[in-house]
């Protein structure tokens, strides 16, 4: 049989019985290991019967994600020239057989990855029908990585702090308030207007002109047109700038080469899909399942490490017969206890933060002008290096990280000016004295920004970061190597959608503690005063007031948040007080016990129920809040594309800077001329 042959995964010395483990892992490599590693076992289901199909029995796992099978692919589709090498029991490394796309093999290898299943997909599937040449495939990997290499060298030069929380940010700020005023219009019925007119006015992007309109198809072509232009155009100037001369010249090529990244790339993976608000509150839920995660591992970590914190916990369940003044003096102690704990700690982070960024380097003194390294490259492929002029090569000055858009963004996104401005007022006062105070502590290559940028170049821009984000992004996109059914699947229904913003600002709710929450939202006035048990309910997604109605029994709160206790008369004529239930004699009994006295301690259940259903009321209103104000930003494709385009643009201007001093024709007529 010549699926018995083992192949390149030779027995090792094993068992007669474990000669059969090469038949069912043909298609899983890391099963060899487990396999015939194993002992063999006296149990009759061992040695299955020989005609018993095992192969489709198994189902579909993750294992195309893992490092064998990853370089098992990539030798199927780009190595076909040295199949014949797969008779030896070591391999030479896909680094040796492939030109190196960047500095880093694991980065390689993921990249050759996604590199191979577009080939495999969307090249081989038509070019193995005209010839079965192999020089072809070869050729376009040597381009990439030509190409790739280039994009390293421009990226190194690129400041990425600057990039990423400074000029990003700053786009995102501003698809903010155009969204949030072309949906507060002013115009008031019967006077119409449209939101992406609007949207479209204040962020004029010539590729998504004209507004498309569900009622006119004519015009959704038209928009669809511009913008395949639009991205073709985007295409054409990154290969003028990044392809040899010699290749520039072949048109077949660059038709080829731009075809698959401007409406493969571009088009199908990055406008048409990063710009749907079903991806994009899917991509904050699992930032948001992330970063919980983390949360929770850390502070369990802290909870067995101190001692404090668990002792802590044994004085909530006290015993009726302990007085309320021995009570009192355990909750002291441990308080006391845990704030001793949380002093000494804070005094030495603080030293050690201290003593830290006094060993940190400066960050690279502001430069205006770009340096291009001309030797970074190949002799007999040379890239496109016009001469170095400060007014192709100007770059925006360094700032200090506390100046970054970054905070304005997340204030404008929360809303912090219109739901608290005495806390936007006082982190605008820290920050100016931070920057512009004595010893300008955050002021440029100040102690704090040099404390930030460190922790920002090892927690955010460490290069071991991004083979596992490729990864995972190939894992979602080609699910088993090839195009399918991705894992984020989205709503086939308005219900489903809906479901899926509520599920995602209840992640986000998640992240900050309730009392936060809770306070930030103003469903009490201070976390420690008697809070409403039946909180005012609205469709409004502000915070503040309620216009309140005629009937005083909607809203059962005063001004400051306290209960109003509803007096009514029993069938005696006694007043007693109503608090959200009817109490008889008998369910007085029942509630409070044979003695009828309402408990004033921890412990009853009618106040247990009813700080419940407020929590609860809490809760859903603050959810719909952050739904209708956080999430709504991103719900309109159409406006999510003016973000997405303004990104792709800023990077390959801070990529390739020859972009935004010149045309894309006057660069291919300088190029081939």
């Amino acid at each position: 049989m010549a699926t018995a042959s083992p192949g390149p995964m030779p027995p090792k010395g094993g068992p007669t019985t474990s000669l059969k483990a090469p038949a069912t892992s043909s298609t899983n490599p890391e099963s060899v290991t487990s396999s015939t590693g194993s002992k063999p076992s006296n149990s009759p289901r061992v040695t299955p019967p020989p005609s018993a199909p095992r192969r489709p029995t198994r189902p579909i796992s993750s294992d195309f994600l893992s490092d064998k099978a990853t370089a098992a692919l990539i030798r199927r589709v780009l190595c076909a020239q040295h199949l014949a090498d797969r008779g030896r029991s070591t391999p030479a490394p896909i680094q040796d057989l492939l030109p190196p796309l960047t500095s880093r093999n694991d980065v390689d290898l993921q990249l050759y990855a996604l590199i191979a299943i577009i080939i495999k997909e969307f090249v081989q599937n038509w070019y193995t029908k005209i010839t079965p040449d192999e020089t072809f495939v070869a050729e376009i990997v040597q381009i990439i990585a030509h190409c790739t290499r280039a994009l390293e060298q421009r990226l190194r030069k690129v400041d990425l702090e600057s990039l990423l929380f400074d000029e990003l940010p700053e786009l995102l700020n501003a698809h903010i308030r155009a969204y949030r005023t072309a949906k507060n219009s002013v115009a008031r019925p019967p006077v119409e207007a449209n939101p992406r007119e609007i949207y479209h006015s204040l962020w004029p992007l010539p590729a998504l002109s004209p507004v498309p309109k569900s009622e006119d198809s004519s015009i959704i072509q038209a928009q669809a047109d511009n913008e395949s232009t639009y991205r073709q155009l985007l295409v054409r100037g990154v290969l003028a700038v990044l392809l040899p001369t010699e290749d520039l010249e072949n048109e077949c090529l660059t038709a080829l080469v731009g075809q698959l990244f401007s409406e493969l790339v571009i088009g199908n993976l990055i406008a048409n899909k990063v710009s749907e608000p079903w991806l994009i509150w899917e991509g904050l839920i699992i930032l948001a399942r992330v970063a919980h995660t983390r949360g929770t591992v850390e502070a369990s970590r802290l909870r067995n490490t101190s001692p404090a914190i668990n002792l802590k916990a044994g004085y909530g369940i006290s015993s009726p017969s302990k007085s309320k003044k021995g009570l009192y003096v355990q909750q002291a102690f441990w308080s006391l206890i845990q704030w001793g704990f949380i002093i000494v700690n804070s005094i030495r982070f603080i030293i050690s933060t201290i003593m830290l960024s006094r060993t940190l380097p400066p960050r690279s003194n502001p430069t205006l002008i770009r340096q291009v390294d001309q030797a970074s490259h190949g002799n007999r492929k040379e890239s496109y290096h016009p001469p170095p002029t400060p007014e192709a090569y100007t770059q925006p000055v360094k700032v200090p990280i506390a100046n970054f858009k970054f905070w304005s963004c997340v204030g404008n996104l929360l809303e912090i000016d219109t739901r608290m401005p005495w806390m936007s007022g006082a982190l605008s006062m820290v920050q100016w004295g931070a920057v512009r105070g004595p010893g300008q502590l955050a002021g440029f290559n100040g102690m704090i920004d040099r404390l930030l940028s460190h922790h920002i170049h090892a927690y955010v821009l460490d290069p071991t970061r991004l083979p596992p984000l490729l990864r995972v992004v190939r894992g979602a996109v080609f699910p088993n190597n090839a195009p399918g059914a991705s894992s984020l699947i989205p709503p086939s229904s308005d219900e489903q959608l809906a479901a899926l913003r509520r599920r995602c600002a209840n992640a986000l709710l998640a992240l900050v503690p309730k009392r936060v929450g809770r306070l930030y939202y103003s469903s009490s006035t201070w976390p420690w005063s008697t809070r409403s048990t039946n909180a005012p309910k609205g469709p409004s997604s502000r915070s503040g007031p309620s216009k309140g109605s005629s009937n005083n029994a909607a809203h059962n709160t005063n001004s400051t948040g306290e209960e109003v206790a509803r007096v009514r008369l029993t069938e005696d004529g006694k007043s007693v007080r109503d608090s959200h239930a009817t109490l008889t004699p008998e369910g007085s009994k029942r509630q409070f016990g044979e003695t009828g006295v309402q408990p004033t301690e921890v412990g009853g259940d009618l106040q247990a129920d009813m700080c419940d259903e407020a929590d609860d009321e809490d809760e859903s209103r603050i959810i719909s809040e952050i739904d209708t104000d956080i999430l709504d930003v991103f719900s309109d494709a159409y406006c999510n594309k003016h973000l997405v385009y303004g990104i792709l643009e800023l990077i390959l201007v801070r990529l390739m800077p020859e972009l935004a001093e010149k045309g894309i024709t006057e660069l291919w007529e300088e190029r081939l001329n």
